[in-house]
């Protein structure tokens, strides 16, 4: 016996029963075609590519609401497009037929996997015909209505956290600015009451040791153990880990609270939260001297991550040496100084985390929702 299809989301709005209706995308939105602009004079009317807002101009495409999507290019970004607008040749701009909500085929085309549809071997590509004859399930205007306002709702939300999120970094950058003296002077345009004297100069390498993790040969990477053996991965994106047994010197063990840092391919200075754990050779443990507090350190190694990434292309892979981090000249007040420093700055950090954990819950609640309130 056939499977019945399904014609229902799993989510529904209260008082919502009725099956979704079938339909091609042609019975619910009309295709329009973008066109140059390069003719217009400057304006107020925004010109809108596959990568988004361009420039503005002084006339429009539509004076109707509309959703973009590429039709060559990024095929699988769609924009929700306010009137008035113009879009160049690449995008097509989808206006609503009646008994549909073009916030509605927004949300829709944000479930659509485009890149199924697509029609060329080698820049992606859709056509109007390919886009007019896919098919979804569709409700009553009135239940589009309520899921429309559902999720635009949400999408403000989040737009608000990712604000404070892009202001709160601004905040950062701008403190560091005014809490660590600029080039070639000895004093920060801000500090505590308590404090006058000037900062001195140092090479890292002086005020602390980087210490090699060690290599280990296929066969000493066990898949359980007394130890768990930290990889530069496991600090992004992979949370698989290898074991040993093997009995090492002190330094080749990371304790919590260690201050260590990422070398190869993803790099950067950590604080180690975890349980004790033997660290790969891609991964320095940094042990400061008494001149060192380890959250003023954490601060100077973030500003010269961020400025190493400002000076290379973004494709470039990064390597940083031993040698590199060893000669690097710092500044440095006295050791209580740094622990205030150190202390404000790791709040405000706290602060910031919290509100990037806030954006991806609610990026993860959309995600659900999206899954779940569509067929």
């Amino acid at each position: 016996m056939a499977k019945e299809e399904k014609k229902a989301p799993k989510l529904r709005f209260n008082g919502y029963t009725n099956d979704w209706e079938r339909k091609e995308l042609n019975n619910i939105l009309k295709i329009n075609s973008g066109r140059d602009y390069k003719q217009l004079n400057s304006g107020n009317i925004p010109v809108y590519g596959t990568g988004g807002y361009m420039l503005s101009v002084n006339d429009k495409l539509s004076d109707t609401d509309a959703v973009g999507i590429g039709r060559k290019g990024t095929i699988d970004k769609p924009l929700y497009l306010k009137a008035p607008f113009w879009t160049v040749d690449t995008l097509f701009y989808c206006t609503s037929k009646e008994n549909s909500d073009v916030k509605f085929i927004y949300l829709l085309f944000q479930i659509i996997n485009w890149k199924r549809y697509d029609e060329s071997t080698g820049v992606p590509s859709l056509s109007k015909n390919t886009i007019s004859n896919i098919k979804t399930y569709v409700p009553k205007i009135k239940e589009q209505d309520y899921i429309s306002k559902l999720f635009f709702s949400l999408d403000n939300t989040l737009q608000l956290h990712e604000r404070k999120c892009e202001e709160l970094a601004l905040i950062k950058q701008a403190l560091l600015q005014k809490l660590f003296p600029k080039k070639d002077e000895v004093i920060p345009e801000v500090r505590y009451k308590s404090f006058s004297a000037a900062w001195e100069q140092r090479k890292l390498g002086e005020v602390a040791t980087f210490i090699n993790g060690r290599a280990y040969k296929q066969n000493e990477l066990l898949d359980s153990g007394k130890y768990k053996v930290l990889r530069v991965g496991n600090f992004y994106t992979n949370d698989s880990w290898y074991y040993s047994n093997l009995e090492l010197a002190d330094k080749y063990y990371i304790d919590e609270g260690d201050l260590v840092y990422t070398w190869s391919a993803t790099f950067g200075p950590h604080i180690w939260n975890g349980e004790k754990v033997i660290y790969h050779y891609h991964i320095w443990k940094i042990e400061l001297s008494k001149f060192l507090d380890r959250d003023f350190t954490l601060q100077i190694l973030e500003a010269d991550k961020a400025k190493l990434l400002a000076n290379t292309n973004g494709s470039t892979m990064i390597h940083v040496t031993k040698k590199d981090m060893e000669s690097k000249v710092i500044s440095l007040p006295n050791i209580e100084e740094q622990k205030k420093i150190g202390s404000y700055l790791m709040k405000f950090d706290s602060l910031i985390t919290l509100h990037q954990r806030k954006l991806e819950k609610l990026k993860q609640l959309k995600k659900f929702l999206l899954q779940n309130m569509f067929i």
